[in-house]
């Protein structure tokens, strides 16, 4: 078993790109329907005043680290944390191994058109991926019966869902049961990246953990959000102090 590291009251798994790939792996073979979250320090700042993230997060059958703020926060409580697994770079191993397990993804999210350009892009890069269906991410309450039963229809072996933080989470938190897919992912800007919609950072912003630093310069208006980072360290720094 991985070891779970309390970061603000949210258990991470300690893991690598690899455990955590092993880990999907098992849950597809069990068919029971899992969720799996993408942690970065947004997020986990985010579930210090939001009791409900928190508790879904800490139900969640896997916690991954994504994001250097994460990784950052394991070592200096003290834990042991492998390295960074990020949320788009899981998402790719899963497809790039799909076609050679005959599994069915579904995209859910974005807006509209971009989950079908993310499919096209699939296409290419993963040869003979089957992308059962698609749907974007704007929608009322009086839609969400139409999309359960559209993603039920589809049968897929993996949800992806990209609606933000927390919404995706939330949602496949309320519908997980429901929807009975054996493994769904929030994926937050997955399909806007794969689309081309969004860039990601370079390699090197990637490897010198400055990817958050390039989102900000690319979409000024995730200025106010990043302000959560500082907010985080100190907050962080503070629960070590407690301990």
């Amino acid at each position: 078993m991985n070891n779970k590291v309390n970061i603000l009251g949210v258990g991470v798994d300690s893991v690598t790109m690899q455990e955590a790939l092993d880990k999907v792996e098992l849950f597809f073979e069990e068919r029971k329907p899992v969720i799996v979250a993408t942690a970065n320090a947004e997020m986990l700042m985010r579930a210090t005043y939001d009791e409900e993230l928190k508790n879904i997060l800490n139900a969640a059958e896997l916690v991954v680290p994504d994001g250097a703020g994460t990784v950052w926060a394991a070592h200096h409580l003290g834990y042991d944390m492998p390295e960074r697994v990020a949320g788009y770079d899981l998402a790719q191993e899963l497809m790039k191994r799909a076609p050679l397990k005959n599994r069915r993804i579904y995209f859910f999210g974005s807006a509209p058109g971009v989950a079908d350009k993310a499919k096209l892009k699939a296409a290419e890069l993963y040869p003979g991926i089957q992308i059962v269906g698609t749907r974007n991410g704007f929608f009322s309450e009086a839609d969400e019966a139409q999309i359960i039963a559209d993603i039920k229809a589809a049968q897929p072996d993996l949800l992806l869902v990209a609606l933000g933080v927390p919404k995706q989470e939330k949602w496949l938190a309320k519908y997980k049961d429901e929807l009975n897919v054996p493994v769904s992912i929030g994926v937050g800007g997955t399909f806007d990246v794969m689309a081309g919609v969004m860039k990601r950072a370079p390699r090197w912003m990637q490897r010198a953990k400055l990817e958050w630093l390039f989102r900000a310069m690319l979409q000024p208006k995730r200025a106010g959000r990043l302000i959560a980072l500082p907010k985080f360290v100190l907050k962080v720094h503070s629960s070590k102090q407690k301990t």
